[in-house]
């Protein structure tokens, strides 16, 4: 479901022709997907230029990895170009709020970014509920009994990697074994790109997260970005809002599901970029 304002909006604009910025988009939705609707993208462009007439009625909330930070084959050396970092710094003076929600721990997010004065959620929004404490100790324990070479530790969660691994199948077969085992001891799994996402049993994500954002600082209006499946939990939490918009950060990796669900679809860090400097 989409806000009053927003639906209003794109019906009006479904036949306009595209402008520079929309033409970018398109290119970058042909890219990902070359069924991609041009009227979806062109309405979903105009929607762009309607949120950044209130700024400081709007939030701007971005995934890390795979949307600001292009994807590296070690999770530890990503980092935000200083191009977006410098983006990022107009943006946090622009509009009422500018927050990174993340798979990472909040700190690490921080650090991949490097701009101080966003707010920064990690964990997928565990680290906003206070239950998730009383696993950290029991996944501590968990991780300990498990061998895998590339495991991240994110004290409230851990992401298992195989972007290396030499035989995918190979590891994903083990990782399906490791995943079985974590359920068994009450925890949640599931994929991401190329890693296998340990968590406690709570009703905690990106939308949470993105929903209590918005509560917290009484906003109507955002715009949300992201690259993976843990995304769509965040593009749901914009429903009912004045005006939300959904931004897909597409890859060959990246789930069809995601591109499907959104408003807008660019090809990439780059491409996200660019977008960014329309606001």
């Amino acid at each position: 479901m989409r806000g009053p304002a927003a639906q209003e909006e794109q019906q009006r604009h479904d036949d306009d022709p595209a402008s520079d910025p929309e033409q970018r988009a398109e290119e970058a939705g042909d890219e990902a997907d070359e069924d991609e609707p041009h009227r979806r993208i062109v309405s979903g462009m105009d929607l762009i230029a309607l949120l950044a007439e209130q700024p400081e009625r709007t939030a701007i909330l971005l995934d890390v990895d795979g949307a600001l930070a292009p994807i590296v084959p070690r999770p530890e050396d990503a980092r935000v170009p200083p191009e977006t970092k410098a983006e990022l710094r107009r943006l946090n003076g622009r509009y009422a709020l500018v927050a990174c929600v993340s798979g990472r721990a909040g700190e690490d997010a921080a650090r991949v970014v490097g701009v101080p004065g966003l707010v920064y959620v990690g964990n997928h929004g565990l680290e906003l509920e206070p239950a998730a404490d009383e696993w950290a100790e029991k996944l501590h324990r968990f991780l300990a009994e498990t061998a895998w070479p590339r495991t991240e530790d994110k004290r409230l969660s851990a992401a298992l990697h195989y972007r290396d691994a030499q035989d995918e199948t190979a590891a994903r077969k083990a990782l399906d074994e490791i995943a079985a085992r974590a359920e068994r001891q009450g925890f949640r799994t599931r994929y991401g790109r190329k890693v296998l996402e340990i968590l406690p049993p709570l009703e905690a994500n990106k939308g949470t997260a993105v929903r209590r954002l918005l509560r917290e600082h009484r906003l109507e209006r955002a715009l949300y970005a992201g690259d993976d499946t843990t995304d769509l939990d965040a593009f749901r939490a914009l429903d009912g809002l004045e005006l939300g918009i959904r931004v897909a950060v597409a890859s060959r990796e990246g789930p069809a599901e995601l591109r499907a669900a959104a408003d807008v679809v660019v090809d990439g860090s780059e491409a996200l970029l660019a977008l960014l400097r329309d606001l």
